[in-house]
């Protein structure tokens, strides 16, 4: 590959998001990747999410970055094509299996969401998605009301049922080859800085950062740190 090509680049959004969740990335990136943003929402795993979006997409060899959901797809994706993977960004994510609480806690929005309205799902996540004090809230808000109705109450339910069901990712992360990036909101209340060191010491050579005043919707919430972020591991040799 040319150095001064633009990079294949799949940018996985998490639950409850699509493209808009990317977009400042997409934009910002734009000189030295070429940038695909798949919409993981019409299977119930988190493997058939992940086979969905290798078959859907556009390059044969890509960097992957995923966020939230999106880094469950990632590892998937990674697990079952390494050698289609150049490089793993891992963002506001989480290697473990789902517990009891948190399951529960999942299936009452998706009731929340077909008596009342993904309105009302977004608004209930809202507090935990994006960090109360972060900048520019009213508009971070006005985005995730936006994805949440974009996605819909039946994909809602689906990525639910996947992330109830996905595996504990932490074995095959030792596996794993390629520059890989782990990053997370310092503010993340659903997935919080710890679990991202547990993931950064268990992939060899990976770097972690951790983004000051933000929380769990790190590339809407702190793009240009974000952006930084990605650019600086799309370079990495």
């Amino acid at each position: 590959m040319n150095a001064t090509a633009p990079q294949p680049l799949v940018l996985v959004p998490g639950l409850l998001c699509d493209a808009l969740l990317w977009a400042p990335q997409v934009e910002a990136l734009a000189d030295i990747a070429d940038a695909w943003v798949p919409a993981p929402t019409q299977h119930d795993s988190i493997e058939a999410l992940a086979r969905a979006v290798l078959a859907d997409c556009p390059f044969e060899r890509f960097a992957l970055a995923g966020l939230s959901m999106g880094g469950y797809i990632a590892m998937a994706m990674q697990r079952q094509a390494p050698q289609r993977v150049t490089r793993l960004a891992l963002l506001d994510t989480n290697a473990v299996a789902d517990t009891p609480a948190a399951s529960a806690a999942r299936r009452e929005l998706v009731a929340r969401s077909q008596a009342k309205g993904m309105g009302a799902v977004a608004d209930a996540l809202l507090p935990r998605l994006v960090w109360p004090q972060a900048p520019r809230h009213a508009a971070l808000r006005a985005v995730v009301r936006s994805m949440a109705r974009n996605v819909g109450a039946r994909a809602f339910a689906r990525q639910q049922e996947a992330i109830i069901g996905r595996p504990d990712a932490r074995a095959a992360l030792a596996a794993v080859a390629c520059p890989t990036l782990v990053a997370c909101g310092a503010q993340d209340l659903l997935t919080p800085p710890a679990l991202h060191d547990d993931i950064a010491a268990l992939v060899p050579g990976a770097r972690l950062e951790v983004f000051a005043d933000c929380g769990h919707l790190s590339t809407l919430e702190q793009p240009g740190r974000v952006n930084r972020a990605l650019r600086d591991w799309l370079l990495w040799r």
